[in-house]
């Protein structure tokens, strides 16, 4: 099975779906591993770090990706900056494998189901036990935490941790994470080794002892429904639920240095929970760090990409953290990708093995056989069709 690596397009991406060491485990499975030539320089993996793993480096794209059986990427595909789309290089019948994000990008899978691609979606690997180690939303939301909180230690006008000094006693900031997966937990851990007073909530009541875990100081309201989506995920509040938990945002943000944000809906749609009543309400000089950007953004007034100061509170809303500290993050998701594939290799045979039995495969996959059948993505397909 020829296996293929393209150089990611997406602006300001750095990531590279497999590292050396990855591929040189394919390599020695059997399979036939070819990179486009300089696809790992912006992580920092030299083109001689992978010809010393064995994968054959190919210049043109659009050779590499018509001649593959299988596709690894970090992002889904994109139009290409001469007009022509990545989904119209890939050999029809291939396999992709990448962060696909489904339900954002319907003209893609619209694209990748007429040209018969077989597309799994590592964004959408059901969240079990089995799967924990194929799971790239985990590997790259740790990063999206400890990077958010270090951005927005740089912004706040002053120390995270208290300091005695011979001109007196710095008091410690105090910082408040909304969202407390996998993102929120590493930002209250990272905030804390900081130096910081850390509270945080999250409308799955379930996670108090994670957040105490990691040191923060669990806050909350009682919510009159249950708020757990399955797999994981948060689920929307009830409108009761959510004023009740506009209240109790507003009080504590009123109080902090920092808000830091990371909340999604089924870990795409990032909720409005932050208006700009509340923004105003914060002390001048605080900061807030909309690290639910990547989904739409948490906080109203956020401008995605960008930073903004509303009466002396500094919003930030970053995008694609993981590609701003581009080595380990490929790293990680290289060796997520490589879980998911060798989960079901064949090793007398050497190729990836479809089974439509198998809950991870059936629950990433977004397209196959000309159809799209991930269930989420059809959802949002059916409902724009009848707008």
């Amino acid at each position: 099975m020829k296996i293929a690596v393209p150089m990611e397009i997406r602006p300001n991406e750095n990531r590279v779906a497999l590292d050396p060491e990855s591929c040189r485990k394919l390599i020695q499975l059997g399979a036939e591993v070819a990179m486009e030539a300089g696809a790992g320089i912006r992580a920092y993996f030299p083109d001689q770090a992978y010809l010393d793993a064995g994968v054959t480096l190919v210049p043109d794209p659009a050779r590499l990706l018509a001649e593959a059986d299988f596709v690894a990427k970090v992002n889904g595909p994109a139009a290409r900056a001469d007009g022509s789309h990545e989904v119209d290089l890939i050999r029809p019948g291939a396999i992709l494998l990448a962060s696909v994000f489904p339900t954002r990008h319907l003209d893609a899978v619209r694209r990748m189901a007429e040209r018969g691609l077989t597309v799994f979606a590592t964004d959408c690997i059901p969240r079990t036990t089995r799967a924990q180690a194929m799971d790239t939303l985990s590997s790259q939301a740790n990063i999206v935490g400890y990077k958010g909180v270090l951005l927005g230690a740089v912004e706040l006008p002053r120390y995270f941790p208290m300091l005695m000094t011979a001109a007196g006693t710095t008091l410690q900031a105090k910082v408040f994470v909304i969202g407390c997966g996998v993102a929120g937990l590493q930002a209250i851990a990272t905030a804390k080794r900081l130096g910081a007073a850390v509270t945080a909530t999250d409308v799955r009541p379930e996670v108090k002892e994670q957040i105490e875990s990691v040191g923060g100081k669990y806050v909350g309201i009682e919510l009159g429904q249950s708020a757990q989506a399955g797999g994981g995920y948060a689920a929307e509040l009830s409108a009761e639920d959510k004023a009740r938990q506009a209240r109790m945002l507003a009080e504590h943000c009123a109080v902090v240095d920092m808000v830091i944000t990371t909340a999604l809906i089924g870990g795409v749609v990032a909720p409005r929970l932050l208006d700009e009543a509340i923004v105003r309400s914060m002390k001048p000089g605080s900061v807030i760090v909309d690290l639910g950007a990547d989904g739409g953004g948490n906080c109203t007034l956020s401008m995605l990409g960008a930073t903004v100061t509303v009466d002396g509170v500094k919003i930030l809303a970053p995008l694609n953290l993981p590609a701003t500290l581009p080595y380990h993050a490929s790293m990680l998701f290289s060796r997520n990708l490589l879980n998911f594939v060798t989960a079901f290799w064949n090793k007398p045979e050497a190729r990836f093995n479809l089974d439509w039995d198998d809950d991870i495969q059936k629950g990433c996959c977004v397209t196959r056989d000309g159809r799209v059948v991930h269930g989420p993505t059809l959802k949002v397909i059916q409902a724009r069709a009848g707008e």
